[in-house]
């Protein structure tokens, strides 16, 4: 395999990976686990947090696959 493909390949996952991490997140969000939780606000809000933050490490990691490429040599 040549090595440009390879480091395609290698990109292509990472944006993969932070696109699903993104959409898992998301999906979490609409699903609003938080009304079934009987610990109360504290609980409602660390879940939301919990999936912001993975909306956002899903988007870096997407980024990260993103802009991996472009740099100089």
């Amino acid at each position: 395999m040549t090595r440009l493909a390879s480091q395609w390949k290698q990109r292509g996952l990472w944006i993969v990976v932070g696109v699903f991490v993104a959409l898992v997140g998301l999906g979490t969000l609409a699903g609003m686990p938080w009304r079934y939780a009987g610990g109360g606000a504290a609980t409602a809000a660390i879940q939301i947090l919990a999936a912001l933050a993975t909306v956002g490490i899903g988007a870096a990691v997407a980024w990260l696959g993103v802009t991996s490429g472009s740099e100089k040599r």
